[in-house]
């Protein structure tokens, strides 16, 4: 029996999402079953069964008349979400310890980086300038961090480890040892007055898009040894609100900023935030999909359903993650 297709969708222009590269892993996890990369020639739409999606255009999805899951290929599903016309089947969201690993790597290193003055060790290198400053301890800081979902609750765990005060705010109740949990609008401004460094991993949905604003930055804690709070955004670009960051930087209402995201990407050659002394700038690599671990999870997945098991981390529509 012809097993049903897996169309692959994938829109971006980076090395790590060449769609190319991604139909040779799941060539080799779906070895009985068709794989079919959509901006390809050929291929019946009415075949598709299953679709692994990265940022898929609008409408992209409704031409599959009898899809049964969606499988998105990395961990934030707005783009999905905003689309209209997305056919009502489940939606599956990745999760996978290779990405969750990742993620807090880069939450620990950007904490550390910061903690540890790195900034103007790197200038004063650059200025041959033998001026080591007093370096307090990790239990000085208290870290902040939004959302406390599945990479959320790892990073925090690791930074505790290290011997950070550690505090989470998240949209619903959550319990983490070693960590003082806040939740909801109502919690949001005493979450936010403790935090040093206040840490970004939610979702983006219309309640949280452009959360990341001078209002919050106002509330954060400005009596930490760093003299001025710290903002670590890792999770989208739709969550911060950018010319507040950047005045605010020019103000020193933030002492310095990581981000990993931004509202449009690639970032544009003109953008301020390339040669701001403040920023520290990566290319939405925080947590970059490994093609193996994810593919193998798809085809389980796709196996799990198939034999009429619960399909796991699916997407609620109606909280948009």
């Amino acid at each position: 029996m012809k097993k049903g297709t897996l169309a692959l969708l994938i829109h971006s222009g980076t090395e790590n999402w060449s769609p190319d590269r991604w139909k040779r892993r799941f060539n080799d996890v779906c070895a009985d079953r068709p794989v079919w990369v959509a901006s390809e020639q050929g291929g019946n739409p009415a075949d598709v069964h299953y679709a692994a999606v990265w940022k898929p255009a609008p409408g992209e999805l409704a031409s599959f008349p009898n899809l049964r899951v969606i499988f998105n290929l990395g961990a934030g599903v707005d783009a999905l979400m905003a689309d209209k016309t997305l056919p009502k089947v489940p939606v599956v969201r990745v999760s996978v310890g290779d990405l969750t690993g990742r993620m807090t790597e880069y939450v620990v290193l950007h904490v550390l980086m910061h903690h540890r003055q790195e900034l103007y060790l790197r200038d004063s290198q650059l200025e041959t300038r033998w001026q080591p400053k007093f370096q307090w301890s990790a239990d000085a800081l208290t870290v902040g961090v939004m959302g406390l979902g599945t990479l959320g609750s790892d990073a925090v765990e690791v930074l505790v480890r290290l011997g950070f005060q550690v505090v989470g705010w998240s949209n619903s109740p959550k319990t983490i040892k070693g960590v003082e949990c806040f939740y909801g609008k109502a919690q949001l401004d005493a979450f936010s007055r403790r935090a040093d460094i206040l840490v970004c991993l939610l979702p983006l949905t219309p309640e949280t898009r452009g959360i990341l604003n001078r209002e919050l930055f106002a509330k954060l804690n400005r009596s930490s040894p760093m003299g001025a709070p710290v903002l670590i955004n890792a999770g989208r670009g739709g969550l911060q609100n950018e010319t507040d960051i950047l005045s605010c930087l020019d103000d020193g209402t933030l002492g310095a900023v990581s981000l990993d995201v931004f509202a449009t990407e690639p970032l544009p050659p003109d953008s301020p935030f390339w040669t701001h002394p403040k920023v520290v700038l990566t290319p939405h690599n925080a947590a970059d999909t490994d093609a193996d671990e994810i593919s193998k999870y798809v085809a389980r997945q796709i196996e799990r359903f198939e034999a009429g098991e619960r399909l796991e981390n699916l997407v609620d529509p109606a909280r948009g993650y």
